[in-house]
């Protein structure tokens, strides 16, 4: 059976430290608590402040519990921070996919919308921001069951309404889905909440590889999907690259 990781034994141990301290402590004071060489020791608060855990006193450079930590059971990403780091990326999607474009976060059983771009194609839409969709019948919805699961029901525990007669409306075909997904790394919705509509979406991620929404498309089946239900490599692939920079700009953040 594989052993600890060391690495990670060493950062919970500061966590500890620093949380019981009851004042904040200069780098010395962790090295010699822990036993560490300064570098080591430096290495890990450097890696904890860069994620929120810890955060550091300007004036004396000494160290203390980060509000990350603090905050580590709240609700996640803030919706302002997540639009305003999607939203470049999300329009330049919209354009060269020709879909519109959602990011979507948790809500109870429902993926909220907090950012929508309209398809490119000039017919008439209505903007979205605020709606909910269902988890298990949409592509948005089936990516956060699949990748953010501290923040979504359990299974059994949804509504699983057939919305059409392709939807996921039991438990063992809804797990049979999120396996895939979680294996290809993307979900997809053809035709199960709205006959001839499907998406395609990607999971954002935010420090340390956290999913905290998804990233998605949506327009006609048969735009999206090719033979066999399968979504077309180019318009995967666009959306997989967006979801990666934007990611890459919330893994920043911190």
């Amino acid at each position: 059976m594989p052993g600890s990781i060391q690495s990670v034994e060493r950062a919970a141990a500061m966590l500890r430290l620093l949380a019981g301290a009851g004042r904040p402590l200069a780098l010395g004071e962790l090295a010699a608590a822990l036993g560490l060489p300064r570098a080591t020791a430096h290495g890990i608060v450097r890696t904890l402040r860069e994620v929120g855990f810890v955060a550091q006193d300007r004036d004396t450079a000494q160290y203390l519990v980060g509000s990350g930590l603090r905050t580590l059971g709240a609700e996640g990403w803030d919706h302002h921070d997540l639009r305003a780091h999607a939203m470049n990326w999300a329009d330049a999607l919209a354009g060269s996919t020709g879909c519109a474009v959602y990011v979507g976060v948790p809500a109870g059983s429902t993926a909220s919308l907090v950012h929508h771009v309209f398809r490119p194609d000039g017919s008439p839409q209505r903007l979205r921001i605020g709606e909910h969709e269902p988890l298990h019948a949409t592509a948005l919805g089936k990516c956060l069951l699949a990748f953010v699961p501290v923040a979504t029901p359990a299974h059994r525990d949804l509504d699983l309404h057939p919305y059409t007669g392709r939807t996921c409306a039991s438990v063992p075909a809804l797990q049979a889905h999120l396996d895939v997904t979680r294996r290809r790394g993307y979900a997809t919705d053809v035709g199960e909440y709205e006959p001839g509509a499907g998406g395609v979406a990607v999971a954002l991620r935010g420090p340390g590889g956290l999913a905290v929404a998804a990233l998605g498309i949506e327009g006609p089946v048969e735009h999206l999907f090719g033979a066999g239900g399968e979504p077309r490599p180019k318009l995967t692939a666009e959306l997989i690259a967006a979801g990666r920079e934007i990611s890459s700009a919330l893994r920043e953040e911190t």
